[in-house]
């Protein structure tokens, strides 16, 4: 878990707390919010405990994004540490398109380059080109489209896979899903 707190002008971004619990529940509920996202709605608050110890609670990098006048969590961002070192986030929907996962995307990729961490990926289904938006305005370039069959909601999607690197390999393209998966390509028009 985080010991690390981000500030941007609105936001804070802080480890999640127990008395979380209430306001993740409100966003993991949300079968809108969920659509993308790789996991069913959760059903009560025993869910939500149960999903943050699962996806949250020893991740390095994981953070509560809440508006700095209330600190209360209006959604999440996190970045793996394997090899992907894969970027993602929620918001609480009537918190959409007011720029807040990009503010928050920045705030947190300055601690990544600060950390060392070399570089972020990030995916997204190609019906959500609204995400792919966000990772253009952090600065992350295409690199490939693929084709999984998804897990657990098992259905066909199609991900276009941005990567921003931190360190000067300016050419270097993460494989992971590349070679995980059998169906790849380049997007021209992208």
């Amino acid at each position: 878990m985080s010991c690390i707190k981000l500030e941007t002008d609105r936001l804070i971004l802080r480890s999640f707390e127990p008395s979380d619990m209430e306001a993740l529940y409100l966003l993991l509920k949300d079968e809108e919010v969920n659509t993308f996202l790789p996991w069913f709605p959760v059903k009560d608050l025993e869910e939500t405990k149960a999903f943050y110890t699962k996806h949250f609670e020893d991740k390095e990098y994981c953070f509560a994004v809440c508006f700095k006048e209330d600190n209360l969590p209006i959604g999440y961002i996190t970045v793996d540490m394997d090899e992907s070192h894969d970027f993602g986030y929620a918001l609480r929907k009537e918190f959409w398109h007011r720029g807040i996962a990009a503010e928050a995307g920045k705030a947190l990729i300055e601690q990544l380059k600060k950390d060392g961490v070399p570089y972020i990926t990030a995916t997204h289904d190609k019906n959500n080109p609204r995400s792919g938006g966000v990772m253009r305005r952090l600065g992350m370039k295409y690199c490939y489209s693929y084709e999984e069959q998804w897990q657990p909601k098992d259905f066909l999607v199609t991900f276009r896979m941005y990567q921003l690197n931190f360190d000067g390999q300016e050419d270097r393209v993460c494989q992971k899903y590349w070679n995980h998966y059998k169906t790849h390509y380049v997007e021209d028009n992208l």
